[in-house]
């Protein structure tokens, strides 16, 4: 794909994220049916709705491109060497969230090339804030209408901000951000805070290996187009397809130097 056809793609995508958005919040407000899968973690009504509309709207895209969904994926069908492009999905990420009525769920699509990030869009529609991105700079948010530019700018000049998950926090993760100075540190669900790194509103999130490649695909694009950065704790870099999609521990940077 060239990058004319990411751009359309990307963008012809909006629209069924805004409308996938708006049944995932109907259902939320009217409360959620919990099923609990295999693995022992809880799928709503919601989840399979927003997995079905994104599917259909992106194979109409690209046909010939293979999705993997975390409602669909069996974990247990090894990927193919020669499959080093697909769309990774999670319908709606930060279900516990979802299932509470709280607002950082996110809705998520990321197109992997040579197992890359080429697209990600993140959409957290609790929030009203929608991210997407198709390139090196060029990384947007849509809020109110309005289109903007993510640079990765820091907005907090006299603080570094670490951003955590809801649960405990690992002594890794603290002694990293000990070493990086974070000065203040928000408990955060979901993709959503990827894209905060990317809009300059944090500095740093690192996490433990945990959850799987589509819980931080459309982030990773999103933050990394933006202009920010993602590596392993010791800092290297990953490809996507990895065996069961499983995640590495990450460190999620907005710049190299978090104090500017």
């Amino acid at each position: 794909m060239n990058d004319l056809d990411l751009k359309s793609t990307a963008e012809g995508l909006i629209d069924t994220f805004l409308e996938a958005g708006k049944i995932a919040k109907k259902i939320c407000q009217r409360g959620v049916k919990v099923t609990i899968k295999a693995d022992k973690s809880p799928v709503t009504d919601g989840d399979i709705a927003v997995d079905e509309l994104l599917k259909n709207k992106i194979k109409s895209f690209t046909p010939n491109i293979p999705i993997i969904s975390e409602e669909t994926v069996d974990l247990n069908i090894k990927i193919k060497k020669e499959d080093k492009t697909f769309w990774l999905i999670d319908p709606i990420d930060g279900t516990k969230d979802y299932i509470n009525k709280r607002d950082e769920y996110t809705l998520n699509a990321a197109l992997i090339i040579d197992l890359k990030t080429a697209i990600g869009i993140v959409y957290a529609p609790a929030k009203k804030r929608l991210f997407f991105s198709y390139g090196k700079d060029l990384a947007f948010e849509i809020n109110n209408g309005k289109k903007i530019v993510l640079n990765c700018k820091k907005v907090n000049k006299d603080e570094i901000i670490g951003l955590e998950n809801s649960g405990t926090t690992p002594i890794e993760v603290l002694d990293i951000y000990k070493k990086c100075k974070v000065s203040r540190t928000i408990k955060m669900s979901s993709s959503l805070k990827f894209c905060i790194l990317a809009s300059g509103e944090a500095d740093i999130y690192a996490a433990q290996a945990r959850a799987f490649e589509w819980d931080i695909a459309a982030g990773h694009a999103v933050l990394e187009h933006a202009g920010g950065f993602i590596t392993t704790h010791d800092e290297k870099s990953f490809l996507y397809g990895k065996d069961r999609y499983k995640n590495l521990p990450i460190i999620a940077k907005r710049s190299h130097n978090l104090e500017k």
